[in-house]
């Protein structure tokens, strides 16, 4: 060990015996509101130093606090998201059992309206997947006693006719298909003409000459001679008219909303049927003439 050099000796023990005398002053000497000296001089060196930490541990503490409180906020807001979520998903499904419910009341109206027509009601379960074809399927079948060619409507209108019938399935032409068609007439000129698809969303009235009179937005309902639908179903309206060579060249928009069919009818009689219509006096003389409806006696 290095010694300390003797000359140094004395200023050390002076040093030392000067400290030891002052802390024994500090411990004597009162201060009249702070106490002893050596406790004014105590508190004095350790305050900075238990300031910074209390501040320092205060500054963690809340960080800590604030930590765990956004976790806990986080965790609430994904649960009120979810909770969220999950009541928009119960709103919906509540408005599509309305919107289901107010279809079906509508059809049963419809039925008990004409209750002489015997029909049968139907989902559609899907389409036809290709452009060439416009198809849709019911999940009704030949165990219903659904049979080809039987027409299909809505309380709206024509939709179409069963082009395959299967046990528990069936398969309709829609009216807008190029091989589609009814049996059609104006209904306020009762001028009869064929109504056909051209695989669009509009219709065509065929073979009325140039010199008839139609009007825009006139009526097309359901001839009869066809023997798939009765007389005066609705069919379409007319929405353009052209001078053709040698017919008008007639566009109609579907009655029917044929692009969102969700339930249908199916007219369980290949025979023409009269619906409870009210009588027209303009409708009674060209009505009688109609051979192609059979006397009530015939009908099913």
């Amino acid at each position: 060990m290095v010694g300390i050099p003797s000359r140094h000796k004395s200023l050390v023990l002076l040093a030392g015996v000067i400290v030891l005398q002052i802390l024994m002053l500090a411990v004597q000497i009162k201060r009249d509101s702070q106490g002893r000296l050596i406790r004014v001089w105590t508190v004095g060196a350790v305050s900075p130093f238990e300031r910074a930490g209390s501040s320092g541990f205060g500054w963690f503490r809340d960080t800590w606090r604030h930590y765990f409180a956004l976790q806990n906020t986080t965790k609430e807001n994904e649960q009120l998201r979810r909770e969220n979520d999950t009541l928009k998903l119960q709103i919906s499904q509540l408005q599509g059992k309305a919107s289901e419910a107010g279809r079906l009341a509508v059809l049963l109206n419809f039925r008990q309206a004409h209750g002489d027509v015997p029909m049968l009601g139907a989902r559609v379960i899907g389409a036809g997947a290709g452009t060439a074809s416009l198809t849709i399927q019911l999940d009704r079948g030949e165990r219903d006693g659904i049979r080809k060619n039987m027409g299909v409507i809505t309380p709206d209108g024509v939709v179409g006719k069963v082009v395959e019938a299967y046990p528990n399935a069936a398969q309709v032409l829609l009216l807008t298909d190029k091989e589609s068609g009814v049996g059609a007439m104006l209904a306020d000129s009762r001028i009869q003409s064929p109504v056909g698809g051209q695989g669009e969303p509009l219709l065509v009235m065929k073979y009325v000459p140039n010199d008839d009179e139609v009007n825009l937005g006139e009526r097309v309902v359901t001839s009869g001679m066809d023997r798939i639908f009765p007389r005066d179903l609705p069919v379409g309206t007319v929405m353009e008219i052209k001078p053709g060579n040698p017919f008008k060249q007639i566009r109609i928009k579907p009655a029917a909303n044929l692009e969102r069919l969700e339930e249908v009818l199916v007219l369980l009689s290949l025979r023409p049927l009269e619906t409870k219509t009210e009588a027209h006096p303009a409708d009674a003389q060209p009505s009688a003439p109609n051979a192609s409806v059979p006397p009530p006696a015939a009908r099913r």
